[in-house]
């Protein structure tokens, strides 16, 4: 993914063993995803969901265009802290 500009990192774990394997795709200043039932060859979808995401311009992945997984596999969408609003 280096020459879409997609930088890959590993973690040990985002707990989320009952949905199989997963991943997260962030993007600085933007609303972060979790993604899970994901198989080993999803390598390529993740990587084409995180240029989509790339090229987003209001900062949101947009589900047209993701490829299956992406649509399926979705297990949360995180905001931004700075896009949480008091309670009054």
């Amino acid at each position: 993914g280096a020459e879409g500009g997609v930088r890959v990192r590993q973690v040990a774990c985002l707990g989320n063993c009952k949905r199989g394997l997963s991943a997260a795709i962030l993007r600085e200043g933007c609303w972060s995803y979790v993604f899970g039932e994901l198989q080993p060859g999803s390598g390529e979808d993740l990587i084409a969901g995180a240029a989509l995401f790339a090229r987003s311009e209001d900062g949101f992945m947009p589900f047209r265009g993701r490829p299956q997984a992406l649509k399926r596999g979705l297990i949360a969408r995180i905001p931004t802290y700075d896009s949480l609003k008091e309670i009054p």
